[in-house]
């Protein structure tokens, strides 16, 4: 059976899609069979992260409603193996996921993958309620901003209370943190929030410490998980991250701010 894994934050645009894509494709790379799920039905942005939007021919709705099955909608990456990607629809709502319809769209995938995860939309509406539904386990994702951890707080109580292992009364779904954007330049000026505050706000387990990027941006508008970039920051700060969830121990990495040589300090860049 597979593991069922939820990508999700109270806020949006602080990095889900792009640690689901990055995520999904560094356990493929490992040798996992994983499928990664858009439920941001009406938006859509998984299948350009990925580079597959031309390729969308039925979606995740499709299947749902019995328009198409899991195999016609599911859609093979060109360049990872053992991946596979099932895009949102952008015209139907959000009211067309029924938790009957998800159910049994997961226990298909379940047969066949070893992870399965959840690309919630923002916010604590139906979407992203049906993502987080089935999980076995939560990515919390967050910004070091005040605004983010406050909204990232209020999902780990939707975590504790909504899903299903909260309903068969297994307690609150198991969740790790993965503090994106950090900057520790503007953390040392008091701009944003240290990995300490962050912790100590939420009180769960850290996942890992994405750093402010440009490659990210690069990646996006590539149409490639930028943890294939494996020169960039961020792409081995997420290739840590997954490293971690499967269990490896591996230092924190991009938490301080480097020291400028003495021309840096001279001409302050």
């Amino acid at each position: 059976m597979a593991r069922i894994v939820v990508i999700t934050s109270g806020k949006g645009g602080v990095g889900k899609t792009t640690t689901s894509a990055a995520m999904a494709t560094g356990l493929a790379l490992e040798g996992h069979k994983t499928a990664v799920i858009d439920f941001d039905v009406g938006l859509r942005n998984l299948d350009l992260i990925m580079g597959c939007e031309r390729r969308v021919v039925y979606d995740f709705v499709n299947v749902i409603n019995g328009d198409a099955s899991l195999r016609q909608a599911l859609i093979k990456d060109k360049r990872t193996e053992n991946l596979f990607i099932l895009p949102a629809s952008q015209t139907r709502d959000k009211d067309a996921l029924t938790e009957e319809g998800v159910g049994q769209v997961l226990d298909e995938l379940s047969q066949e993958f070893d992870y399965i995860l959840c690309d919630s939309p923002a916010g604590i509406e139906r979407g992203a309620l049906m993502a987080a539904y089935f999980a076995d386990e939560a990515v919390v994702v967050t910004n070091p901003e005040v605004s983010s951890v406050r909204d990232s707080d209020r999902m780990l109580g939707i975590l504790a209370s909504k899903t299903r292992k909260a309903e068969q009364g297994e307690g609150p779904l198991p969740s790790r943190l993965l503090l994106t954007r950090y900057a520790p330049e503007r953390v040392d000026k008091g701009e944003m929030l240290s990995v300490e505050d962050v912790v100590e706000i939420l009180s769960i387990e850290m996942l890992g410490v994405v750093p402010e990027s440009q490659s990210v941006l690069n990646a996006s508008n590539a149409g490639m998980p930028v943890i294939l970039d494996k020169e960039s920051d961020a792409g081995q700060a997420y290739s840590d991250a997954v490293a971690r969830f499967l269990g490896e121990e591996r230092p924190h990495r991009f938490l301080t701010a480097q020291k400028k040589g003495i021309l840096g300090r001279l001409f302050k860049g």
